[in-house]
């Protein structure tokens, strides 16, 4: 906390136990701690300063309305100010459609809205007799914190002229601006005029079209609280898009509400500046129910009323317009941004089996055991031999050979049993040693010798 905010806090008990008085005195219309001004230059100094409409020569104040000097040890000061509620009413015969008098096709902050209907008004209150209607503006879409209901934010003064009631229908934009495009957009629900809060809730038709933004200025981001030195900026029907900087929020004041309502004292309120290198003034009449917001886009105050010469504007604390009315500031929120990947038809990731074998493919059997046809019981020497086997006739039953004891050397196949030339066998010692043919005929002769031996030797034996 620095000096500053330390000093208020000293000031602002001394302040709150003597403002009533104050108010009660001649003139007064508002208490505030500020900076002291002399000569109309500030001080520096930190004083409870006392707003009158206009100020006076003490010699002609009776003694019992003058403003101390000091109280309980704190300065005072006295300053000229000039208020009045921001909202605008016109004779239904004088419509003249002002600054923003658009029909939007989606409700949002900073645009034109008054109720449908129009209130037959006599002098002193008006100019003239007749029927009048009400200006203002939708500050901030709000969420109904009971029922979860969509509501769009104003002020009680806005919605609620003479002879109002629960369910009173509401346009946009307003009869005052461009009565043939106004269209119905909601119902009157709820409304507050206490010591903070001057605020109402209208809850919108079903189907219609929002968003949580203020135009021109952009996305709802939260709400915040007011601080001293803070700059904040609004969108009005009439002055639009303004700039100006938080001087107090320790402001109370005494305005008169007209008709049967009279006049009420709000305290605590946010007082604001208007930025005059940015804007001539920060409102003027139809741009009450407008929403303060900070820089950075959050929500601090609900504005009411401001002076007639455009330096200063006033707001209901955000916070207590919430809880008093039950409700919450929307705030925009950015749709979801998808990381995952998108999948857009399943995947599968089973094995795919283009021929499944459930069962061994049998061709046909091919014998391979070996046939011996003759028994050989002694070594036999020979020579070498090609041993390249050749099939030519599938056996289909085992081969029945003459058993004999006689080695075998070589075997000279022929073609006689085969579907398919045999080509020449060759010798792997050259042509020069191939069998001739009579070679062949001894050896057949003396395998013929050895078997009709053999044959005897068996008959004996038997």
């Amino acid at each position: 906390m620095d000096a500053q905010q330390e000093t208020r806090a000293l000031i602002r008990p001394v302040k709150e136990s003597i403002e009533d008085d104050l108010l009660a005195r001649e003139g007064v219309v508002g208490v505030d701690i500020a900076e002291k001004v002399s000569d109309g230059k500030p001080t520096g100094q930190l004083s409870i300063v006392v707003f009158v409409q206009k100020k006076k020569p003490g010699a002609r104040i009776a003694r019992g309305q003058l403003i101390p000097k000091e109280i309980d040890g704190v300065p005072t000061d006295v300053q000229e100010l000039e208020i009045e509620l921001q909202s605008a009413m016109v004779k239904l015969d004088d419509v003249v459609g002002l600054v923003d008098a658009t029909a939007y096709p989606s409700l949002h902050g900073g645009i034109s809205m008054g109720p449908r209907r129009s209130v037959y008004l006599t002098p002193p209150e008006v100019p003239a007799a007749g029927n009048y209607v009400f200006v203002g503006t939708l500050g901030a879409m709000v969420r109904d914190r009971a029922s979860g209901a969509t509501m769009a934010l104003t002020n009680f003064h806005v919605a609620c002229p003479r002879g109002w009631a629960v369910g009173d229908r509401m346009a946009q934009p307003s009869l005052v601006d461009n009565a043939p495009a106004a269209t119905d957009f909601g119902s009157l629900t709820r409304s507050v005029l206490s010591e903070n809060v001057d605020g109402a809730v209208v809850t919108l038709d079903a189907g219609k079209a929002w968003s949580a933004s203020i135009e021109t200025i952009g996305n709802v981001a939260g709400t915040a609280a007011a601080t001293i030195g803070m700059p904040v900026q609004k969108r009005g029907r009439t002055t639009e898009h303004t700039f100006g900087t938080v001087r107090s929020t320790d402001f109370t004041v005494t305005i008169n509400y007209g008709g049967d309502v009279g006049s009420r004292t709000l305290r605590n309120q946010v007082r604001i500046e208007t930025d005059t290198t940015r804007s001539a003034r920060f409102s003027q009449k139809g741009d009450s129910g407008s929403v303060i917001v900070a820089d950075d886009r959050n929500v601090i105050g609900l504005l009411f009323a401001g002076s007639t010469d455009g330096q200063w504007t006033f707001g209901n604390p955000i916070a207590a317009v919430q809880d008093e009315l039950g409700v919450d500031i929307i705030r925009y929120e950015a749709p979801p941004i998808i990381t995952r990947p998108s999948v857009c038809d399943p995947i599968r990731t089973a094995v795919i089996v283009c021929n499944k074998v459930t069962r061994p493919a049998l061709c046909e059997p091919i014998q391979t055991r070996v046939v011996i046809c003759n028994k050989i019981t002694q070594p036999a020497v020979c020579e070498p031999i090609q041993t390249r086997v050749v099939i030519c006739n599938k056996i289909t039953q085992p081969a029945v050979c003459r058993p004999t004891r006689i080695p075998i050397c070589d075997l000279q196949l022929t073609s006689a049993a085969c579907d398919f030339p045999i080509p020449p066998q060759e010798n792997p010692f050259g042509d020069e040693a191939a069998y001739g043919e009579e070679f062949l005929a001894g050896y057949l002769a003396a395998l013929e010798a050895v078997a009709t031996e053999e044959a005897a030797d068996s008959d004996g034996q038997s």
